[in-house]
């Protein structure tokens, strides 16, 4: 869904705000290459791009960010564009903490960090140490990060656990997973938004966005500014959310939710197809 051109287009009403936003980067490469560029020069323009959006969330009163960063598919580019991607991870997280510090957010990885070069690693790890007692705000960043593999990886460690008899499979629920996963500490996404002109999410918080809504721009991510992400909120704000219900229950007056055992006793609805076979009886 493209986002309104025209501010006008967006309600006026104080917006409801997420409490989890997700962002899949999209376009970095698409936007360098369009512009006579390497591929490399986009990716460090989008680093403009999270520096105002962090920004914006945290004025917005978001209390999760993750940015999909690096996934485990990514490795597989061509070598020097994933070595600049780590220099300019290194350079982001070296850059970015003390900022991060006072703004009171609180730097976190999702994914696989041991698989990160030495160099990045430290520079990540010094800047979660840096921020650790930060409350007002969490930036998460995915890297070499999957949603299957992060599920494969949650189920095989319940399966290990219940081999050794520290846990019975009945235990195991939707919650109890995800104490397994990287995401443990994270609430469910409430907003995912994908630059680039793709529509799809791209092994990315496939668990944890099982209810969000979902946005997909026409932009690449370079040109993310902040007035993209208030009005992504807008439009987040302007959604019925009802996580299985109806309208009218999600609004109060539809009524209660079904209870089976209110049924038992219950005369059996009457319909043309009972009707029918009364009469045939």
């Amino acid at each position: 869904m493209q986002i309104p051109s025209n501010k006008s287009e967006v309600a006026a009403e104080t917006p409801q705000i997420p409490k989890h936003v997700a962002i899949i980067m999209d376009g970095n490469g698409r936007w360098a290459q369009a512009r006579g560029l390497a591929r490399t020069e986009g990716h460090a323009r989008g680093a403009d791009s999270v520096r105002e959006t962090v920004r914006e969330c945290r004025s917005l009163g978001v209390k999760n960010l993750t940015l999909y960063a690096f996934s485990v598919a990514n490795w597989d580019r061509p070598q020097a564009e994933v070595r600049a991607l780590m220099q300019l991870l290194a350079h982001f997280a070296e850059q970015e903490k003390a900022e991060l510090k006072e703004r009171g957010i609180r730097l976190n990885v999702i994914g696989d960090l041991d698989d990160i070069p030495n160099g990045a690693r430290k520079a990540i790890d010094d800047a979660m140490a840096c921020t650790a007692d930060c409350h007002e705000m969490v930036l998460s960043l995915a890297l070499s990060y999957g949603g299957r593999h992060d599920i494969v990886s949650a189920a095989r460690s319940l399966a290990i656990k219940v081999k050794a008899g520290l846990l019975l499979p009945e235990e195991i629920d939707e919650q109890r997973f995800q104490t397994e996963m990287t995401t443990h500490s994270l609430p469910s996404v409430d907003l995912l938004i994908r630059t680039g002109g793709e529509s799809r999410v791209s092994d990315f918080l496939l668990f944890e966005s099982a209810y969000a809504e979902l946005l997909f721009l026409p932009i690449m991510w370079p040109e993310f500014r902040r007035r993209h992400m208030r009005e992504a909120v807008q439009i987040f704000s302007s959604r019925e959310r009802r996580f299985g219900l109806t309208s009218s229950q999600v609004n109060g007056d539809g009524g209660h939710s079904f209870d089976p055992h209110d049924s038992v006793n219950a005369a059996p609805a009457h319909s043309e197809v009972a009707a029918a076979s009364s009469a045939r009886g």
